[in-house]
């Protein structure tokens, strides 16, 4: 089992490791930031009979001396349980490729102007994003290239979804979103009674031509849209914050959920050699 956890783990880190490089990141420091994450999820999750674990409770689940358990609970992000500062601008651009208001007659989103309160980009900001600032949202979205503006205040769509290719900042916040989600979800599987599973399913193959490679892209672009666009339609029809309608029910929990897709492609080498 042990050695089947150190197979898996390093497999996860070896992607992570390569950003890590890439950003001139040490293994030393990596080290520290760990450490911190060690101490926040023993202390969130590793209490005993519902009670918060104490400093020598943590030290013993993590293997991190009590003086340095102390330093880094004081140091821990109070804000990293808040919802994402993205997620106005990616509501938005969801909306504005589901709501026939603001599609063309193929269904693909239109162009719209941005000035007028009652129509036009402002009107699809107030619409799906509640009291958000329609500038806000437009510099957020000009900002991580998602959209186009151009000098007669005109803004289309840069890509089909939020995904914020032209600001580095952003891309590594949706990266560490998007890969959180689905840990957690494949944590929770692997912890979990079989009747309590979430959602987990994927399809691949390993010996495909690149050429099927790009048709396959494209055909599972097309069919993944059809089905965001619906379940996007539920989910705004649901969210107490963007909803149009009165919320009738009397539960008063809240939840983050949704549904997130990748593609997957990497090349199959036959061998790999190091020089010296």
């Amino acid at each position: 089992m042990q050695d089947t956890l150190k197979k898996s783990v390093t497999k996860v880190l070896q992607p992570l490791v390569r950003l890590l490089l890439r950003h001139g990141i040490s293994q030393a420091e990596f080290s520290d930031w760990t450490r911190q994450a060690y101490v926040d999820e023993a202390s969130a999750h590793f209490g005993v009979d519902g009670k918060p674990p104490t400093l020598s409770r943590i030290a013993v689940v993590t293997g991190i001396n009590r003086k340095e358990v102390k330093r880094l609970l004081a140091t821990t992000d109070t804000t990293q349980s808040q919802p994402s500062r993205h997620n106005r601008a990616a509501r938005v651009v969801a909306a504005w490729l589901r709501d026939d208001e603001f599609l063309d007659a193929k269904g693909q989103p239109i162009a719209l102007s941005y000035g007028t309160p009652g129509e036009g980009f402002n009107w699809l900001v107030k619409k799906h994003s509640g009291d958000v600032p329609a500038r806000a949202v437009l510099d957020e979205l000009v900002r991580t290239g998602t959209v186009n503006r151009d000098a007669e205040d005109v803004i289309t769509l840069a890509s089909h979804g939020y995904v914020p290719f032209a600001s580095e900042e952003a891309m590594l916040t949706l990266f560490g979103e998007s890969a959180s989600d689905l840990l957690k979800t494949i944590e929770h599987n692997l912890t979990h009674d079989p009747s309590e599973s979430k959602l987990q399913l994927s399809v691949v193959y390993d010996n495909v031509s690149g050429e099927d490679v790009a048709k396959f892209k494209s055909l599972s672009r097309e069919g993944v849209m059809a089905l965001l666009k619906d379940l996007d339609k539920y989910l705004s029809s649901r969210d107490r914050d963007t909803s149009q309608q009165t919320d009738t029910t009397t539960d008063s929990d809240r939840y983050r959920t949704g549904l997130g897709i990748y593609f997957i492609q990497d090349s199959i080498d036959e061998g790999t050699t190091h020089d010296d």
